[in-house]
C-alpha cells in the first residue's frame, strides 16, 4: 500500500468511528458484517443514516454527494417526492395481496411503450429476471447451453454465476475461454452448460456456435458491460450477435438491469437501435423499491401462457413497489430527465478529462447516459482481460480520497461506475469536480512513485 492511500484510509477511520463500531457489532450476526458481499470492504464500510435527493449522511453525521445511489439503482435520487407520494397513498390501501390488480397492466403498458416488447412479467430483482429469461430461452429453443461474456454479471443464479471474476490464471485461452464457477456450490453440470466468450469478440461467439451446433439456447449480454467499470461495445457488435443467434436458432437476451432505465428513454434498445428477443429490467425502474421485469414477444412469453414455463412469486407486483414504479416511469424518467442527467454527465466527464490532461494522470474516463467511470489504465479496455490490469490500489486511493472530501464518487470496488440522478444539479457536479481537482495531483504523483502495482487480477 503506497503512502497516499495509507493516509486517506487513516483519515477515513478518523471520520467514521461509529461505522467502525457498527461493523464490528454486525460481524457477530451477519457474515462479513453486511447483508450482501458487495457491501464489504476494508477497513470497514460506511453505515448510512439517511438520504435525500442526491445526498446521504452516515451515522457519524458526515454528508456525502451520492453518486453511488445504491449501485446505480436510484436514478430518481433518494426519496423522490413523486415516488414518496405514490407510495404513501398506496400504503393506506394494503401492501400485499397475492392477487391481480390494475397496476400490473398499467406498468406493463408503460414498459411496452418504451421497449420493443409485447408482453411483460414482473419480479423483484435483476437476478430473478435473468433467471427467468434464461429459462424462457431454453424452453423456446429446447436447448440447454447459453453463452455469456467473460467478466459479465447477470445476477446470482447458478447459470450465470460462471466466469464472473475469474483470476488471470483461470481464464484459459482466448479462442475458448474457460467456464469458471463463481464460487463453491455451483453444480459442475451447470457450469458445463454456460459457455464463455469475450465481450467484443464476435468471432469467439461464432466459434462456440460452430463447436456446439443446435445446442445453444441464447446469448445473454449487458449492452454496455458494467461489471468492469464501463466497457462500450464496438460498432455493430450487438446487431451482429442478434443475426448470429437467429441464424443458429438461438435468442439474444439483453440484460438491461443497469442500462434499461438509465441509458435512454428506451434503454439500450433505443440507444443502439436494436430489438433483442428478451429484455431484463430492474434497479432504477423502481425508484428505490424492489421491482424488476422481463419482457419479450407474445410468442416467447407464450411459453408461460401455455403452461410450458412456470413463473410465480408471492412478492411479485406488490402494490407499493408497483405504485413506485408507475410514478418513476411517468413522473421521474421523463425525456427531460434524460436530457438533464446526460448534460450533467457530459460536464462531469469533461471536467475529469481536463484534470487528467492537467496532471498527467495516466487514466481515462468513459461515460454513457447518466453513468461514468474513471479507469486506471492507459488505454481503453476492450474486454475483461484488459480490465484485469486496472491499478486497484490507485483506484482505492481515489475512492477514499473523494469520500474524505464529501463525495461518494461511485460504489466501492473498481468494477463499478458513478450514476447521476435527476436530483443532482450543476452545483453538485462543480463540487464533485472541485474534490477531484484536489485528488488528481495526488494520484498522478503516486502513479509515478516506484511501487508494486496491485491490479484487479489480485
Amino acid at each position: 500500500m503506497h503512502a497516499g492511500l495509507q493516509k486517506e484510509i487513516e483519515n477515513y477511520e478518523k471520520r467514521t468511528p461509529r461505522s467502525k463500531d457498527a461493523h464490528k457489532r454486525a460481524e457477530a450476526r451477519l457474515p462479513l458484517g453486511v447483508a450482501s458481499n458487495y457491501r464489504a470492504y476494508d477497513p470497514y464500510p460506511i453505515f448510512v443514516r439517511d438520504g435525500k435527493g442526491g445526498r446521504i449522511h452516515d451515522i457519524d453525521g458526515n454528508e456525502y454527494l451520492d453518486f453511488n445511489l445504491c449501485f446505480g439503482a436510484i436514478m430518481a435520487g433518494h426519496c423522490h417526492p413523486a415516488v414518496v407520494k405514490a407510495v404513501q397513498q398506496k400504503l393506506g390501501t394494503g401492501t400485499m395481496f397475492g392477487m391481480p390488480h390494475d397496476l400490473e397492466w398499467e406498468l406493463a403498458e408503460e414498459i411496452c411503450k418504451r421497449f420493443p416488447v409485447e408482453m411483460v412479467r414482473f419480479s423483484n430483482s435483476g437476478t430473478e429476471c435473468t433467471m427467468h429469461a434464461v429459462r424462457l430461452a431454453r424452453a423456446a429453443t429446447g436447448r440447454d447451453k447459453i453463452i455469456k461474456m467473460e467478466g459479465g454479471y447477470h445476477g446470482l443464479h447458478d447459470s450465470v454465476l460462471v466466469s464472473l471474476k475469474p483470476k488471470e490464471s483461470e481464464v484459459g485461452g482466448t479462442d475458448f475461454p474457460n467456464s469458471v464457477p463463481g464460487g463453491q456450490g455451483v453444480p459442475k453440470a451447470t457450469v458445463a452448460n454456460t459457455l464463455i466468450a469475450q465481450f467484443n469478440d464476435f468471432d469467439g461467439v461464432k466459434r462456440l456456435f460452430d463447436k456446439y451446433p443446435n445446442e445453444i439456447a441464447a446469448i445473454i449480454v449487458e449492452p454496455i458491460m458494467m461489471n468492469v467499470g464501463i466497457l462500450m461495445p464496438e460498432a455493430g457488435y450487438h446487431k451482429a450477435l442478434l443475426e448470429l443467434a437467429h441464424a443458429n436458432g438461438a435468442l439474444l437476451i439483453f440484460d438491461e438491469v443497469k442500462t434499461g432505465a438509465k441509458l435512454a428513454y428506451g434503454g439500450a434498445c433505443q440507444f443502439f437501435d436494436i430489438k433483442p428477443d428478451i429484455v431484463c429490467l430492474a434497479k432504477s425502474i423502481g425508484g428505490g423499491f424492489s421491482l424488476a421485469a422481463f419482457a419479450s414477444t407474445k410468442k416467447v412469453m407464450g411459453q408461460i401462457s401455455d403452461h410450458k414455463v412456470f413463473h410465480g412469486g408471492t412478492y411479485n407486483t406488490n402494490p407499493v413497489a408497483m405504485a413506485a414504479g408507475l410514478a418513476t416511469f411517468r413522473e421521474v424518467l421523463t425525456p427531460a430527465a434524460y436530457e438533464h442527467v446526460t448534460s450533467l454527465n457530459k460536464k462531469l466527464l469533461d471536467g475529469y478529462k481536463s484534470q487528467l490532461d492537467k496532471t498527467g494522470l495516466k487514466a481515462y474516463v468513459v461515460g454513457a447516459g447518466c453513468n461514468g467511470s474513471l479507469m486506471f489504465c492507459e488505454k481503453p479496455i476492450k474486454n475483461y482481460r484488459d480490465w484485469l490490469k486496472i491499478d486497484s490500489d490507485l483506484w482505492r486511493h481515489y475512492w477514499f480520497a473523494m469520500v474524505n472530501r464529501g463525495v461518494m464518487a461511485q460504489p466501492y470496488w473498481w468494477d463499478e461506475q458513478w450514476t447521476i440522478s435527476v436530483a443532482h444539479t450543476e452545483a453538485d457536479i462543480d463540487q464533485h469536480l472541485a474534490a477531484f481537482a484536489e485528488v488528481a495531483p495526488q494520484l498522478a504523483a503516486a502513479q509515478k512513485e516506484p511501487r508494486e502495482i496491485s491490479t484487479a487480477a489480485h
